[in-house]
């Protein structure tokens, strides 16, 4: 299993469990991350994905995405895509 890095957490909302993500690569609705930081380190599946309030499937480079996470994540977290 390899990874590659497609982005930086900037902002996480803890009464909501949600992390704002700026992309640097592709990322869809279903594909796995894993989240790494000095304090975070936890991998889950995308199971939802926003861009501006509205639900997309797939996000690309640049843009700056919302998901729910299960565990808190910090800003300046590195965001790797699961590669099986």
């Amino acid at each position: 299993m390899t990874e590659k890095e497609i982005g930086k957490i900037t902002h996480y909302y803890g009464h909501l469990s949600v992390c704002i993500i700026e992309l640097s690569d592709v990322l869809k609705v279903g594909e796995t991350i894993h989240i790494k930081g000095h304090s975070s380190d936890f991998t889950q599946s995308i199971d939802s994905m926003q861009i501006e309030h509205t639900s997309v499937s797939e996000a690309k480079s640049g843009d700056v995405i919302g998901i729910k996470v299960i565990q808190k994540a910090y800003p300046h977290d590195k965001v790797y895509k699961v590669i099986a």
